[in-house]
């Protein structure tokens, strides 16, 4: 039995730092079956990459909530989710017939399954209808040794999702991992979130959704839909530049960043402007200590005029460590540059 519920079906979409929420979600967005899709962006540090990127690629109702859902109250989703709704049915034109939540990756998303559920006012035209998580297929195992957050993701799951499978081969530990975390939860594999999106949202079964929900063991210091909790000296880092950065520069800097940050660094992503490309931003992205090829975008998002914004997510790390690592690099390579 699926749950067969009136409402418009809302799809949480969560997984740990770096598991391909965006890609995905720009894939699923570009398919003509779901292109009447709403999406809730929910990023944790002051400038937001993921909803740019999002943005960039789709034409879609585009609803966008900063800051992390599980620490603020639950009538922000709520409240966001009757804004789309009342919008919809204002201008006639940005009826959609699907929403999905993007979380951060720093998220415990039981709370917001509980504004889901419980809030009748959502109720009235939004049911929850999916939990999909995504698990990366090369840090995984490490993220769920060392983060609850990544362990509650899994384990509230109605599908998990695998990726990066390309990177990492079969992963059985992994895969044994996950099935004795989310028992009754599906897994399927994406590799650079390409998979039909019509075997994501099959609908699940809600009835198994409440039994999971009841059998979770609270957050530490919490109940399971209380606000969550991050992992101690857990933030987030901006380092914004209106002026282009040397390639080598760059190259140094994150170069640098990883070898001294280590482990403490959970997430490194951002547009670049290259001083010797200019007018094109290029996407960094990073995990722990692994860095995806750097890809070079056609076009600026909209709202975003140049210039380069990184967000780095870290444990521990020194709030004025990498605008100054990166200062110093910049500094030494033009000398370099005004010497030759």
């Amino acid at each position: 039995m699926t749950d067969a519920a009136p409402g418009i079906p809302v799809s949480v979409v969560t997984g740990f730092l770096g598991s391909g929420k965006t890609t995905l979600i720009g894939r699923i967005l570009r398919d003509p079956a779901f292109s009447r899709t709403a999406v809730i962006v929910n990023e944790f540090g002051e400038v937001g990459i993921d909803h740019a990127l999002i943005a960039s690629g789709s034409e879609n109702l585009m609803a966008l909530t900063t800051g992390c859902l599980c620490c603020r109250m639950q009538s922000d989703l709520a409240a966001t989710l009757r804004g789309l709704r009342a919008q919809a049915g204002r201008d006639g034109r940005s009826g959609y017939d699907r929403v999905l939540i993007e979380t951060s990756g720093l998220v415990d998303p039981a709370p917001i399954l509980a504004s889901l559920l419980v809030d009748a006012d959502v109720a009235v035209a939004h049911r929850l209808d999916l939990v999909l998580t995504l698990v990366d297929a090369v840090a995984g195992r490490a993220s769920l040794a060392r983060h609850v957050e990544a362990r509650r993701q899994v384990a509230i799951a109605d599908r998990i999702l695998l990726t990066k499978t390309d990177l990492a081969g079969g992963v059985p530990e992994l895969r044994a991992a996950l099935a004795a975390m989310a028992p009754t939860a599906s897994m399927l594999e994406a590799v650079r979130g390409a998979i039909d999106p019509v075997l994501l949202f099959a609908p699940a079964e809600a009835g198994a959704r409440a039994a999971r929900l009841a059998g979770l063991p609270p957050a530490p210091g919490a109940t399971p839909f209380a606000r969550g909790m991050h992992g101690e000296a857990l933030g987030s880092i901006v380092i914004e530049r209106t002026q282009p950065i040397a390639g080598a520069a760059l190259s140094l800097f994150v170069e640098a960043l990883v070898a001294n940050a280590g482990p403490r660094l959970l997430r490194l992503k951002g547009l670049v402007e290259i001083a010797e490309r200019p007018g094109r931003p290029l996407l960094l992205q990073g995990v722990q200590h692994s860095l995806a090829p750097p890809e070079w975008l056609d076009g600026w998002p909209p709202g975003w005029e140049g210039g380069s914004r990184l967000v780095l997510i870290g444990q521990g790390v020194p709030p004025y460590f990498p605008a100054r690592l990166l200062a110093a690099i910049e500094e030494e390579v033009a000398e370099v540059a005004a010497e030759g």
